[in-house]
């Protein structure tokens, strides 16, 4: 007998593999770079290893925040849906750097669509994980703060200067400046 969602559940099915990430292939990840050997093998029981298809959606703007990613191959794209017709994209993600940073935050949800733009496989933690792992070992929760802070700030310059070019090529704004 045939059932018409199992198409959809093997076309939405992510793919892990069944053994542990490799402690070169974590340091790979920029973030990761910043934290010891024996931090990483803390981390690494807990990696899943996902993958995902081209234009294929790793999460929704609104979307509980319940991990957090690290990009081994591939690209993602940060959108957000102004409205039907209207989608921002502001930035992207290249291999080796990490997304999904609301996971960090509690009760925090996703602040836009992160959409891959070509085959992708993640590393990912949980968020609950990663948050029980940073209380226990405070020097892993310092430099995952420190990396969230860093990530913060650039995003926050980032925005800034693409708001004031804007700004600035505004023809009623052009004549104040």
């Amino acid at each position: 007998m045939f059932f018409p969602d199992a198409l959809l559940f093997l076309k939405n099915y992510r793919q892990t593999r069944q053994f542990m990430v490799s402690l070169e292939e974590l340091k790979q990840i920029v973030l990761m770079g910043h934290l010891t050997d024996t931090m990483l093998e803390s981390l690494r029981p807990h990696i899943d290893i996902l993958r995902f298809a081209q234009e294929e959606v790793i999460f929704k703007e609104g979307d509980a925040a319940n991990r957090f990613y690290l990009l081994k191959r591939g690209k993602v794209l940060l959108e957000k849906k102004m409205s039907e017709q209207i989608t921002l994209y502001f930035g992207s993600i290249k291999e080796g750097y990490s997304f999904g940073w609301s996971a960090m935050l509690n009760g925090g949800s996703y602040t836009s669509y992160a959409i891959c733009a070509e085959p992708c496989e993640v590393f990912s933690l949980r968020r609950k994980t990663i948050i029980d792992l940073m209380d226990n070992d405070h020097d892993l929760g310092y430099i995952f703060t420190q990396r969230i802070l860093h990530v913060m700030k650039k995003r926050l310059d980032h925005r800034t200067n693409q708001f004031l070019r804007s700004i600035v090529n505004q023809p009623d704004l052009q004549k104040l400046f």
